[in-house]
């Protein structure tokens, strides 16, 4: 297994050392250390990392909601490993269930970000046409100023 230091990582990711320990430090992450202490990641760390990001600046996810995020993500991949591995069919569909309740919350916090995202959307849509609406009447009152002093 390849292990990869801090710098490389950062590379990587294009992000600083700093948020990469950061992230540490609020559990986001969890790198293994070396007999010197130095933080050693796995390829899995590093893809972890990414989805972080991903979801950081994408979907607009607070450090919060990322922890809640990563969570459902990685219970995903757990109940995924364990469908897998099970023969019986009862208990096959039992994970399936449990799959598909941890989907649908993983697509409530989606939702629930678009949401707030479309709000946003909507208030600068008014103001854009606010702002439109007054640039127009300005346009018909220059043009009256105009021709009044033509008279």
């Amino acid at each position: 297994m390849t292990l990869y230091k801090i710098d490389e990582v950062a590379s990587e990711c294009n992000l600083t050392k700093r948020t990469i320990r950061y992230y540490e430090e609020i559990g986001l992450l969890s790198p293994q250390r070396s007999e010197g202490n130095t933080r050693l990641y796995t390829r899995e760390d590093i893809e972890r990392l990414k989805k972080i990001i991903s979801a950081r600046d994408v979907l607009g996810f607070s450090l919060q909601e990322l922890h809640r995020y990563i969570e459902v993500v990685e219970m995903l991949t757990g109940q995924r490993e364990r469908y897998r591995s099970i023969t019986d069919l009862e208990e096959r569909r039992r994970q399936l269930e449990e799959i598909d309740d941890t989907l649908g919350k993983q697509l409530d916090m989606m939702e629930s970000k678009m949401r707030t995202i479309q709000s946003f959307k909507e208030e600068a849509e008014q103001l854009r046409q606010q702002v439109r609406e007054g640039m127009e009447r300005l346009g018909r009152q220059s043009v009256e100023r105009a021709a009044e002093a033509e008279h």
